[in-house]
């Protein structure tokens, strides 16, 4: 596996994909006011896109209309001081059309928040790019 200059594992858009459909969980980063904003949000996979359902007054409904976002996972064991993490990059559209909308409302997406949260985002991958932390204490294959 090729290391980039800090001796981390770089993920191949393979990979990145298969990790992208292990977690629910992941942050989305986007421009609220001109200013970066994170969120953590769950999210789905479909058609290859990530979907995060919200209510359509939140501010990332608000802001992440056709923007560009950055959306992120990952995971990390401290114990083992090892861990990976995926980032998309790619354009955000709130989902609209009554087919589109019914097949989002079909998937297993429901928002831990509480509240109204009909509106979905779909984020389409323009770049997908990963590392992994590699576990050192492992003896070399």
């Amino acid at each position: 596996m090729p290391l980039d200059h800090g001796g981390l594992e770089i993920l191949d858009t393979e990979e990145c994909r298969s990790l992208l459909a292990t977690t629910p969980l992941g942050r989305i980063v986007f421009t609220d006011r001109a200013l970066p904003a994170v969120q953590p949000v769950n999210y789905v996979l479909a058609d290859g896109d990530v979907v995060i359902r919200t209510s359509p007054a939140s501010r990332l409904a608000t802001a992440a209309g056709d923007a560009v976002v950055a959306f992120e996972i990952d995971d990390f064991d401290t114990a083992s001081r090892t861990g990976w993490s995926v980032v998309v990059i790619g354009r955000a559209r709130a989902a609209t059309g009554s087919a589109e909308l019914a097949a989002l409302r079909a998937l297993p997406l429901r928002s831990w928040a509480p509240g109204d949260h009909d509106h979905f985002i779909r984020i389409h991958p323009q770049l997908i790019s990963g590392r992994r932390i590699p576990d050192y204490s492992a003896p070399a294959v």
